[in-house]
């Protein structure tokens, strides 16, 4: 199954900028579940997961990783 992966800054020690000021960044990946999905996305990306929610099937999974010194949010939803 193919989910998209959407991410947004949420804190950067290095930008002044609002979240809201900046483009999310999607990508689609291969997977058999959003679990799968954010696990794959973290290690493509070399961040660090620091939380996920996973509710129901078929609802957006929603989950926090740390890049460097920056924290995102991402979702991740079927394709």
């Amino acid at each position: 199954m193919q989910y998209t992966i959407e991410s947004r800054e949420l804190t950067s020690e290095y930008t002044h900028r609002f979240p809201s000021q900046q483009e999310a960044r999607r990508l689609t990946i291969e997977a058999s579940d959003p679990g799968e999905a954010i696990n794959l996305f973290i290690g493509q990306d070399d961040s660090e997961l620091v939380s996920f929610t996973n509710p129901r099937p078929g609802q957006e999974s929603i989950a926090t990783v740390r890049k460097n010194d920056s924290v995102y949010l991402v979702r991740v939803y079927a394709a």
